[in-house]
């Protein structure tokens, strides 16, 4: 197991970013060694901040750029591996979201969101409709389709998750922090030594409270000599592109294969075993399935047997979305605004968040590899089928607003 990021969230301000990047990072290289002290590897201190286009209300999106590249190079002299910049809302002067692409491709160490909906609000169908064309667009900025790894869609996620891209900061709060946690491992090593279903959620509530006991311990501290607010972990069990380290190897363990039949209840152990846990929470705390970061995943999908609809029914039992989903780099802007729509209408309906992190990959067809394995956070895979689209002309593909309500729960 170890902690994939310490994430400090702070407000950064337009004419001086250096303050808030500088206090958090006094803060974050002083945690990390803490926690390396408790037995726990770290691999990234991030910083999230308020949603971007509230920093640049006072001038307008026309200095994004500039902006972007003054935090990344800001972040960088700090020792700071990356920055989330937030997500631009329905509710945002829609040229924000046409800043996105140059501010991707000015950096390599920013990340950016679009939040689709809300409870509140519902679902934006045109903003789905021009974050599908976004997607398209951050996809050509370079040769392999990577950049759009620092992008995603966001539905119905607040601030404080520590997990990126879905990171930001609530705009006028005090500094916080929160831990994101890679602890597949746990689930495999909990799973390979158990002799029943009891057993194997048993042993897995073991491994996640001895953890996040110890994590707890030390972020307690930190956050009395630093003054600083505690705003969880989220254990989510992500994985790593190793057997040892995956989250659907550990699923598969139980007795069944992904993309087929049982993979609902293979999920519900995992997510009923966390939920057993007492600990303060972050973010998603959920099933974190991601296609191309997990090594089994990344088989399932490349022969054929794992689909995006398969992982949407995760999803559906309290995953965290469509994560490093590879795509055809010809998917039609409709079948990236369905996936967009059923992320956001899922999230919206059970009344959790969810991200959906596509990756047209250009001038690739289903079936073909990949070939992003040079990322060292990524599995060799093959590009996955792409859904069938949205209906042209179809009310899906309108102007309106889809309001979803959430289940009720009836005695």
């Amino acid at each position: 197991m170890k902690i994939r990021s310490v994430t400090a969230f702070v407000n950064l301000s337009l004419a001086e970013p250096e303050l808030g990047l500088a206090q958090a990072a006094n803060f974050l290289h002083n945690a990390v060694p803490a926690f390396e002290k408790a037995g726990f590897a770290v691999q990234t201190r991030r910083v999230a901040s308020q949603p971007f286009p509230r920093i640049l209300a006072p001038i307008g999106p026309q200095a994004a750029v500039p902006y972007a590249a003054r935090v990344a190079e800001l972040a960088k002299s700090y020792g700071i591996d990356y920055v989330a910049l937030g997500p631009v809302h329905a509710s945002d002067d829609p040229e924000y979201l046409d800043t996105i692409p140059a501010m991707i491709a000015a950096t390599d160490s920013l990340f950016f969101a679009v939040s689709l909906g809300d409870p509140v609000h519902g679902v934006d169908l045109a903003l789905a409709r021009r974050t599908a064309a976004l997607i398209q667009q951050v996809s050509q900025l370079s040769e392999d389709g990577l950049r759009n790894l620092h992008l995603a869609a966001i539905a119905n996620c607040g601030p404080g998750a520590p997990f990126f891209p879905a990171a930001y900061h609530t705009d006028g709060e005090p500094m916080s922090f929160a831990l994101a946690i890679q602890a597949a491992d746990l689930a495999v090593q909990a799973f390979s030594e158990a002799e029943s279903l009891v057993d194997a959620e048993d042993r897995l509530v073991q491994l996640v409270m001895a953890a996040a006991n110890d994590l707890t311990a030390v972020s307690e501290a930190l956050a009395a000599d630093f003054d600083i607010v505690p705003g969880g972990i989220d254990f989510s069990l992500a994985p790593f592109p190793e057997d040892a380290i995956s989250l659907g190897g550990a699923m598969e363990r139980l007795g069944m294969t992904l993309g087929g039949s049982g993979g609902a209840a293979a999920a519900a152990v995992i997510m009923s075993a966390l939920d057993r846990v007492p600990f303060k929470r972050a973010g998603f705390n959920g099933l974190m399935l991601p296609v191309l970061e997990d090594s089994v995943l990344a088989r399932r999908a490349a022969s054929g047997q794992l689909s995006t609809t398969d992982l949407l029914l995760y999803s559906a039992i309290c995953g965290t979305g469509l994560d490093t989903i590879p795509l055809p780099g010809d998917i039609p802007v409709e079948a990236l605004t369905g996936l967009l729509l059923d992320v956001a209408a899922l999230a919206l309906r059970l009344d959790k968040p969810l991200t959906a992190r596509l990756m047209p990959l250009p001038g690739k067809a289903a079936g073909d590899p990949t070939g992003l394995e040079h990322f060292e956070y990524f599995a060799p895979g093959r590009v996955m089928a792409a859904p069938a689209g949205l209906t042209p002309g179809g009310l899906l593909l309108g102007r309106d607003v889809l309001r979803v309500r959430s289940r009720l729960r009836h005695a």
